[in-house]
């Protein structure tokens, strides 16, 4: 599997490459960033962005991509902004016919380092070794990039279980929504013939 992480940010975007599947060794193909300059209006940061996405997606043919899943700061200008940012990654990779994952920060920092409240050090350190790096990505958002992609190879065989469960409970609850009435005769067996109609 061949996942592009992408942490958003109208800044800095983090974007890298991992391919592997979970239990094997994971080879880093790509670690970048797409930076906008801050004397720009906000819609042509977002049109550089998704320019750079892009990309990333003609250049690296991901099969999906990890997203980090924006939460609530003090710094609601800095949220906002990055919010789009993620907004563009998204749908750039939806376009696409891409699968998306959110991933919270507190899911990759525990995938990559075993702790959800880990430093950007030390999450960085992990993506080096996890990676077989010579030294850690940089910028952060680089590296931060490049454990989403890891948190989503990782996870992906237990979401795939898990939406399958979810799948099999949809159509078992469809199924028996829609005949509760002759279920319910022939259980009893006083099945009931239509109004109007002789038995």
């Amino acid at each position: 599997m061949r996942v592009l992480g992408v942490d958003p940010g109208l800044t800095r975007c983090g974007l890298g490459v991992v391919e592997g599947v979970a239990g094997r060794p994971l080879t880093m193909k790509a670690v970048g960033v797409v930076r906008t300059p801050a004397d720009i209006s906000v819609a042509e940061r977002l049109v550089l962005i998704e320019q750079g996405v892009e990309q990333w997606l003609d250049a690296h043919r991901p099969e999906a991509v990890a997203v980090e899943r924006v939460f609530s700061q003090h710094n609601v200008r800095t949220v906002m902004g990055t919010a789009q940012a993620s907004a563009v990654a998204m749908l750039c990779s939806a376009r696409r016919g891409l699968p998306v994952e959110l991933h919270t920060p507190s899911e990759v920092k525990a995938a990559v380092t075993g702790a959800g409240r880990a430093e950007k050090a030390q999450v960085g350190t992990m993506v080096m070794r996890l990676l077989r790096l010579d030294g850690p990505p940089r910028p952060a958002d680089a590296a931060d990039a490049l454990a989403l992609a890891i948190c989503h190879i990782w996870r992906a065989p237990v979401q795939q279980r898990l939406n399958r469960l979810q799948q099999a409970h949809a159509r078992h609850s469809t199924a028996s929504s829609r005949t509760p009435g002759a279920q319910a005769a022939v259980a009893d067996g006083t099945a009931r013939a239509p109004k109007g109609t002789a038995r």
